[in-house]
């Protein structure tokens, strides 16, 4: 069964434009945390943290790290 957070980011994954959100979304939903610098095919670190900005403000993810230079997010 999926949480509440989950099927809100499985909704807004039609709006992201980005080439490996797929990726993006696919490591959300099977990993506790996703750093934003990791290397995920398809995706620059610039354009990572741009998505990761994005999901933030639709609300679908949270930042946990509580830094502002090495961020994790998280459903």
């Amino acid at each position: 069964m999926r949480g509440r957070r989950a099927d809100h980011l499985l909704a807004v994954a039609p709006k992201l434009r980005a080439k490996g959100s797929d990726a993006v979304i696919e490591k959300l939903l099977s990993d506790d945390a996703v750093v934003a610098s990791q290397e995920i095919a398809g995706m620059s670190d610039r354009g990572l943290r741009r998505l990761f900005d994005r999901l933030l403000e639709f609300g679908v993810v949270r930042e946990l790290s509580g830094r502002p230079t090495f961020r994790v997010h998280g459903l």
